[in-house]
């Protein structure tokens, strides 16, 4: 008896264990001027949000963060590495085993990408397409990606003004 109830009790904890990737675009960034190259650093607006970032997901146990190579993306991932003590882990988003290196990870994620990555890394991890390219002056918006067992749930939220 008490080993059938201890294997349903672990079997109720393990069912109940979850994975969050919670994947942004880069905040807002500077214009770039026509001498510049395209690496252009955040805005004043968007270090702000990436501070706003930082405040909204510093208790959500994130384990691990990864970045494009861009000034913009890691410095909006630069804030929460900086308060969980977690190096920012550089990505190249063509990189086509990105995604499956990172699928069954266990622990909570944060992953930085750019208006036209942000879906294709949302709708990789989901199996599915959930959604396209993101408008190039939309910013602040957080894709929660749930993957509870093998299913997956997707919610939208949004951080900063």
């Amino acid at each position: 008896m008490f080993k059938t109830a201890f294997l349903l009790f672990l079997a109720i904890v393990l069912a109940s264990c979850s994975t969050t990737y919670y994947v942004v675009r880069h905040a807002e960034k500077e214009s770039a001027p026509s001498n510049m190259t395209s690496d252009v650093p955040l805005s004043a607006a968007g270090a702000e949000r990436a501070e706003a970032l930082r405040e909204i997901l510093r208790d959500r146990k994130i384990v691990r963060i990864y970045s494009t190579g861009y000034q913009r993306t890691k410095q909006t991932a630069q804030p929460l590495a900086t308060a969980t003590g977690l190096p920012v882990q550089q990505y190249d988003p063509r990189d086509t085993a990105f995604i499956p290196s990172i699928k069954n990870l266990k622990g909570n994620t944060l992953i930085v990408g750019h208006s036209n990555t942000v879906d294709d890394i949302i709708n990789a991890l989901m199996g599915e397409k959930q959604m396209s390219d993101l408008p190039d002056t939309q910013y602040g918006d957080l894709f929660i990606l749930t993957r509870k067992g093998g299913k997956w749930t997707l919610e939208k939220s949004r951080f900063g003004n």
